[in-house]
């Protein structure tokens, strides 16, 4: 089971982030139990993971960018980073070494076939209640699990489920859900939002899913550090 400690970076900080609504996210520094810096580096000294998932929340929302920082984080650690790629170039931003996460709400269908022909990548499906976040006509009116199904042609190394209503909230798992995507996908899954202790990776697991995005509960201590290293 991955434990994939997560890194949302804005402006050169670590932030936390609660339920997608990026515009409110504040320095990780003020509301972790683990943590005394917001600087990635800082952050990542004091936590030590094994594997991280880095967010350039500034590529994925406007000007701006921090990409120095994520290049310096994948020499500390293994990292996938979701840097709002829209086109194959973008994935040039990022070294070989760190494996391009595309999401739906920026990257089309067409784009993650042609991207994986390239590179090694994992797809993110980004949701919010429930409903994939796109800007692709063809994904506009599917359904989480369509996309899933569609994934299921595509070599590719990974599909993430990332519920953003649910990040940051330690709200827990909706197994019906997460026991239907895993029955309709060909690739490992990995789950993103909602993780709220150690009980629910191991349900996780059960669930026969590879990996979980966590950061919310590993700085309120409810997933210890050995569980991330």
């Amino acid at each position: 089971m991955r434990c994939i400690f997560v890194l949302d970076i804005f402006n050169g900080a670590v932030v936390h982030a609660v339920r997608g609504e990026r515009s409110l996210y504040e320095p990780i520094g003020r509301y972790s139990k683990i943590v005394s810096s917001s600087d990635p580096l800082g952050v990542l000294k004091e936590i030590r993971p094994k594997e991280v998932y880095v967010a350039d929340l500034n590529l994925l929302t406007g000007p701006g960018d921090n990409l120095a920082a994520i290049s310096d984080i994948s020499r500390t650690a293994k990292t996938m980073a979701d840097i709002g790629i829209s086109l194959a170039d973008d994935m040039d931003y990022l070294p070989k070494g760190i494996t391009p996460v595309l999401g739906t709400e920026t990257a089309s269908m067409n784009l993650m076939v042609e991207a994986a022909l390239q590179r090694d990548i994992v797809v993110s499906i980004d949701m919010k209640r429930r409903k994939v976040l796109t800007r692709d006509p063809e994904v506009m009116l599917a359904t989480p699990l369509d996309v899933i199904r569609r994934l299921n042609g595509f070599p590719i190394d990974g599909v993430i489920l990332l519920e953003l209503d649910r990040v940051g909230t330690s709200s827990g798992l909706d197994t019906d859900f997460l026991e239907k995507a895993f029955s309709v996908s060909d690739h490992p899954l990995i789950l993103g939002g909602g993780v709220k202790g150690v009980e629910d990776l191991r349900t996780l697991e059960d669930l026969g899913f590879r990996g979980a995005l966590v950061a919310t509960a590993v700085h309120n201590g409810k997933i210890p550090l050995e569980t991330i290293r």
